[in-house]
């Protein structure tokens, strides 16, 4: 009996479509992978956690950190390289790590700055030695009393307080006096103080300072002002000969125009008025009451009168006393009717008020009123 044919079982490692089963089933799922976004998501905040994680611990370990002590003063290592301790500060004094500042200073943080409350009362203390100086120094310049050195001791003592901060002040204001006031040591050793001399001018009073730039000045003033009185007066004496000349003149135009005009009326009246006028009597009449009391200015008129060959003056008894009688001698006029005279006296009329009346009476007078006064 002829065997049934054995069929071939196909082995599923050879089979053409198992390795494609074998990869599909052994790839992960796409969902299970994290994409692009989601990675740059995780990066941020990781970055982030390890930020603030620094950030912390340098807080923490920045107010946890103990500052390191000072330095002693007094030691001989140096410490300016060291971790140890830091350098203590200008103007400071460190003792076991600790600060404090010297006299005048004040502690901010870890260094010392000067007191500004000190040096305002170290001026203060200056500025009143000072005052005390230089104005017993003026004193003693414009009056003769007072000190030109002052004691020191003397002055500072009247300011004397305990407390260690004025002492602090004091010494410093003893410094800037130093600088500012000259000093000197006597022979016991106390300490002197004097004002300078461009320093005392702004302590004297304004009389004072005039008065002593006088007498300073006393070899140059006083020639000059010799020079300038001189000057004045023979300028004064200038002007007094021209207003004594320019006013005789005019005297001496009004004398003639009054003989003239009393000459003419005495001949048209047959005789019977007089053809002279006595010289008192025409002085007291053209004269002002200020002109009178210038003996020099009738003078003047006088010397023209006698230089004139028209005018004869001649002595005459009147009510017997003697008089001096002036008189016009040319027969008829020889002047222009006086027009210029009349135009000289009516300009004197107006520049003065004290002359108008007596020479608008006289410009009127008659001669036989005249003689009659």
């Amino acid at each position: 009996m002829a065997s049934a044919p054995k069929m071939r079982i196909k082995n599923p490692k050879y089979s053409s479509s198992s390795p494609v089963r074998t990869l599909s089933s052994i790839e992960p799922p796409l969902s299970l992978l994290p994409s692009k976004a989601e990675i740059f998501k995780l990066v941020a905040v990781v970055s982030i956690a390890v930020s603030v994680a620094i950030a912390c611990n340098y807080v923490v370990t920045f107010f946890n950190r103990q500052p390191k002590p000072f330095c002693d003063s007094d030691a001989e290592f140096d410490y300016h390289l060291s971790d140890i301790c830091d350098s203590c500060p200008s103007h400071g004094i460190c003792t076991e790590g600790k600060l404090e500042c010297m006299s005048g200073y004040r502690r901010y943080g870890r260094s010392c700055l000067e007191d500004g409350d000190i040096n305002e009362m170290a001026k203060n203390l200056a500025k009143k030695v000072e005052s005390r100086a230089c104005e017993s120094y003026s004193q003693y310049l414009c009056k003769g009393v007072g000190k030109v050195w002052v004691q020191g001791d003397e002055i500072w003592n009247n300011m004397d307080k305990d407390n260690a901060t004025y002492l602090y002040a004091k010494q410093k204001a003893m410094d800037i006096v130093g600088n500012l006031l000259e000093t000197r040591h006597t022979g016991t050793g106390i300490k002197e103080l004097k004002c300078p001399d461009l320093l005392v001018e702004s302590y004297k009073p304004l009389s004072c300072s005039i008065r002593l730039w006088l007498w300073e000045q006393a070899l140059f003033l006083v020639p000059c002002c010799v020079l300038l009185m001189g000057f004045g007066l023979m300028l004064q004496r200038v002007r007094r000969r021209h207003y004594l000349s320019v006013r005789a003149e005019e005297l001496y135009e009004q004398v003639c125009d009054i003989l003239e005009e009393t000459a003419l009326t005495s001949r048209s009246v047959n005789g019977e008025g007089e053809p002279w006028i006595v010289a008192s009597w025409l002085r007291d009449h053209i004269l002002t009451p200020k002109e009178r009391r210038d003996p020099l200015l009738w003078k003047k008129v006088e010397d023209l009168v006698q230089e004139d060959s028209r005018l004869d003056r001649y002595p005459k008894m009147l009510k017997g006393e003697p008089k001096i009688v002036w008189e016009w001698q040319v027969e008829g006029p020889l002047r222009s009717s006086g027009k210029k005279s009349k135009a000289n006296i009516n300009k004197r009329k107006s520049n003065e008020e004290s002359n108008l009346g007596s020479n608008q009476d006289l410009r009127r007078l008659k001669p036989r009123e005249l003689l009659k006064c």
